[in-house]
């Protein structure tokens, strides 16, 4: 049986993801700093899922944290840290807090991992289009983003043969935060008229995680915005 870990799968599209791989089959792992919240995640998406809590903002911890971890097919990490912080109004603390959760976390993570990975397995991780489209107060955010893809590089040599890559979402319009949204921004923009949905990026996910050929590489989920 696959062995599918999603951190940050305890809610929104991280929950949508894990659920997309309990429903093929799947011996799914999700993560939340919450072990509460990860476990009632967990219950919900059915048999074959389990919750831990992993705090990626405490990177020291994550190796406890993933101890009973012991073999991986599958690695996505979702997690997101998106405070607003422009340098107009610059805050030290949630700018040191989110680029350890996004890269220090993030690289942390798959280092504490690489050895129980099985033959064939494969890493994906999140990041977002505010690297490619800065937005006020995405001062930090844009940075982060921009890191995993200097961190899918390096960690594809390192980790080789095992693939990593990068998925970096735009809004996402059935998300808990722009779903109630009326005409969210970009929807009609985007040359397929709409925003990106879960679905499809849970879809893109697998993709990602499945086909061999495709290592290092940044996968931009934005309904072609980009073209724009």
């Amino acid at each position: 049986m696959t062995s599918t870990l999603v951190v940050g799968g305890s809610g929104g599209l991280g929950e949508v993801i894990a659920r997309h791989f309990a429903d093929r089959g799947d011996d799914v792992v999700v993560t939340s700093r919450d072990k509460a919240r990860a476990e009632d995640t967990a219950a919900r998406i059915g048999p074959g899922t389990r919750g831990l809590a992993l705090d990626l903002g405490r990177p020291e911890t994550i190796g406890a944290a993933l101890a009973d971890v012991t073999a991986v097919d599958h690695v996505v990490i979702t997690a997101v840290g998106q405070a607003a912080n422009s340098l107009a109004q610059f805050n030290v603390t949630d700018a040191v807090a989110a680029v350890t959760m996004k890269l220090v976390g993030y690289a942390e993570t798959v280092r504490v991992l690489r050895d129980r990975f099985n033959p064939g397995a494969s890493v994906v991780l999140f990041g977002g289009l505010a690297k490619e489209r800065p937005y006020p107060g995405s001062t930090i955010v844009s940075t982060f983003n921009a890191g995993i893809t200097g961190l899918v590089r390096t960690l594809a040599v390192e980790i080789a043969p095992h693939r990593v890559n990068a998925l970096h979402p735009g809004l996402i319009g059935d998300s808990p935060k722009w779903r109630d949204v009326p005409d969210p921004p970009h929807s009609a923009q985007t040359p397929i008229g709409r925003l990106v949905t879960m679905a499809e990026i849970a879809d893109a996910t697998e993709f990602l995680l499945r086909n061999t050929g495709i290592n290092a590489h940044d996968l931009h989920m934005d309904g072609g915005l980009l073209a724009t």
